[in-house]
């Protein structure tokens, strides 16, 4: 599976734009600013609903325009080309497509096409609070287990009414506690659930982790992910009634998944604290090869891989082994972007990897060379 064609109207700064791609590695290249990443984003709104940035879909309209609209055409060996698309208007809600057929539930499009991206933002899973992290985590896990995901948006419902319960309590002076009941026993069934699942996707994707790490630094340091649950303490129920005093002070759910962090580990000690910049960038940019492995395994067919501005900070050798590595027949199609167009070439010199080059320059896109 790759997108073979991308269109695109008043999408952030591109006004309109056309481009086919190679089944392989696709490389922007241009100065920061011109455009680069809003490709790699349309894509990645064609796999999720919705921007790589969490920014709100109105904000992705271009300046004075009234709408954007993202039309993907995915290729398969063996099926039909398939038709994904996304148009939103500055007054009406976003309508998401897949064959012309319009979705009920944004979620139903989650894993159809499987991608991961790599980017600069990813040192805040790092040094960021634990909802990066947990986003992370639960990311992954949806794209191959939609049971998973579902749980995910049951359990947030339920979040959401609890804690509406407990502010109209606090506003009210009132308490009914049955009534918060109702919402934590369906907090604690999809919590279980949840729960076991990210226990056995660590157990799992650890092995596929360490052995990317050592592929892309070359060192031999342990790498670890850590989970970090009050779960693993005692089951929710018995968490809600040890922190109910404490929910009806702060008119908030202090205890649950949605509390639960990573960390990240290397020879045992927090990255955060004795990683060096360049061990926190092979950290990151291995965590996601990682998650590209895992769902390949798990979906039986390869993701789509987006690797945007991530050569800063790697030396040469480090650069050239990583685009060998994505350009080997185990990797599928590739997108990359980078400001210097002679790296980019220069990386491309003495291979037979199939890519294209394109130019961006104030959102407007040029194909300028490449190998079929």
């Amino acid at each position: 599976m790759y997108l073979h064609e991308l269109k695109l109207t008043n999408f952030k700064n591109c006004e309109t734009a056309d481009l086919l791609f190679s089944e392989k590695v696709n490389c922007f290249v241009g100065l920061n600013g011109a455009g680069k990443t809003n490709v790699l984003d349309s894509i990645y709104y064609l796999s999720f609903c919705k921007s790589f940035f969490g920014a709100a879909d109105k904000l992705n309209i271009r300046h004075e325009q009234d709408f954007f609209a993202i039309h993907g055409t995915y290729r398969h060996e063996e099926k039909e080309d398939e038709l994904v698309s996304c148009v939103q208007k500055r007054d009406a809600k976003k309508s998401f497509r897949f064959n012309k057929k319009e979705y009920d539930r944004l979620s139903d499009h989650i894993g159809k096409f499987p991608l991961v991206m790599i980017s600069p933002y990813d040192a805040d899973l790092i040094n960021d609070g634990s909802e990066l992290r947990r986003k992370f985590i639960d990311g992954v896990i949806s794209q191959f287990d939609p049971l998973y995901l579902n749980a995910l948006l049951k359990y947030n419902r339920a979040l959401l009414q609890r804690n509406m319960q407990l502010k109209q309590f606090a506003e009210t002076r009132t308490f009914d506690r049955e009534l918060l009941r109702l919402w934590e026993d369906q907090l604690a069934l999809n919590a279980a659930d949840i729960h076991a699942k990210r226990h056995q996707f660590l157990e799992h994707f650890l092995p596929i982790f360490q052995h990317y790490y050592e592929m892309v630094s070359g060192g031999t340091e342990k790498v670890g992910v850590v989970y970090q649950s009050r779960l693993d303490e005692k089951p929710l129920e018995a968490l809600f009634e040890a922190n109910l005093q404490q929910d009806r002070h702060s008119g908030y759910t202090n205890v649950g998944i949605h509390k639960d962090d990573l960390e990240f580990t290397l020879d045992g000690h927090p990255l955060k604290r004795f990683g060096s910049q360049g061990q926190q960038k092979s950290f990151v940019v291995s965590i996601r090869l990682a998650q590209f492995e895992f769902n390949y395994q798990k979906i039986g067919y390869k993701p789509i891989l987006l690797l945007d501005d991530i050569f800063d900070k790697l030396d040469d050798q480090r650069v050239m082994k990583l685009v060998r590595l994505v350009g080997d027949d185990h990797f599928g199609q590739v997108f990359i972007t980078d400001t210097q167009q002679q790296r980019v070439e220069k990386l491309f010199e003495d291979t037979t990897i199939n890519h294209k080059i394109f130019s961006v320059a104030k959102g407007q896109m040029q194909e300028i060379g490449g190998q079929p």
